[in-house]
């Protein structure tokens, strides 16, 4: 049965549970969700996920939001991205918590006040506290890859997949890889993977479909 996962080319955390699908090997399909004319508030999207969020995924009778989650039932059927060891499941565990918090909720908030709200509404006080905590964050995540290829192990895990879910976009919001080498490098490794591909090429859904 083909796993069906709702979500939007513009969503980071959608492309964190769509990249782990692609490279994992199981039989998927992106469904699309019309986020900004308000897809995830009707009474037939918030049936499957009360939380009204993308991303979402249903296989068969399994259905699951969150992106972690959906990573995690990733990890489940296919064995990929979990860690080799019980140390390196918590350390992943440890990686998808910091990019939850610190990460992609500070990146998905400022690249969306930066980029999707209409410039004479853009609060510019909260964009310039928003950016010194995603450049505090930066930091933290291009330290600890410093003479390594992955955050957790000898590859890919969803350490990797949760925290690089933003990274990609070319909207501005703060984040110019090039200056940080590490993350750089890793982002590079990350491409790298066979199969891999950019969130507006794996997910229907774009800015310039709205004339952005």
């Amino acid at each position: 049965m083909t796993i069906k996962l709702h979500c939007f080319g513009e969503s980071g955390n959608a492309y964190k549970a769509a990249l782990p699908l692609e490279l994992s090997g199981l039989d998927w399909e992106p469904v699309k969700v019309d986020f900004f004319n308000g897809g995830t508030k009707t009474e037939d999207y918030l049936g499957r996920n009360v939380m009204g969020e993308a991303p979402v995924m249903e296989d068969g009778d399994v259905v699951l939001s969150q992106s972690g989650v959906i990573q995690l039932y990733i990890t489940e059927k296919s064995g990929k991205f979990g860690g080799a060891t019980p140390e390196e499941t918590r350390e992943v565990m440890r990686w998808m918590f910091f990019d939850n918090h610190k990460m992609s909720s500070q990146c998905g908030t400022q690249r969306f006040l930066m980029n999707f709200l209409p410039e004479d509404k853009r609060p510019m006080e909260v964009i310039g506290f928003m950016g010194g905590r995603l450049k505090a964050a930066f930091r933290v995540l291009d330290t600890a890859l410093a003479g390594r290829d992955w955050l957790v192990g000898d590859g890919p895990t969803n350490a990797d997949f949760s925290n690089c879910g933003y990274l990609f976009y070319p909207e501005p919001f703060g984040f110019d890889r090039k200056e940080w080498v590490n993350i750089d490098r890793w982002l590079s490794n990350i491409e790298s993977l066979p199969g891999w591909k950019h969130p507006y090429d794996l997910m229907p859904g774009r800015p310039s479909d709205r004339g952005l």
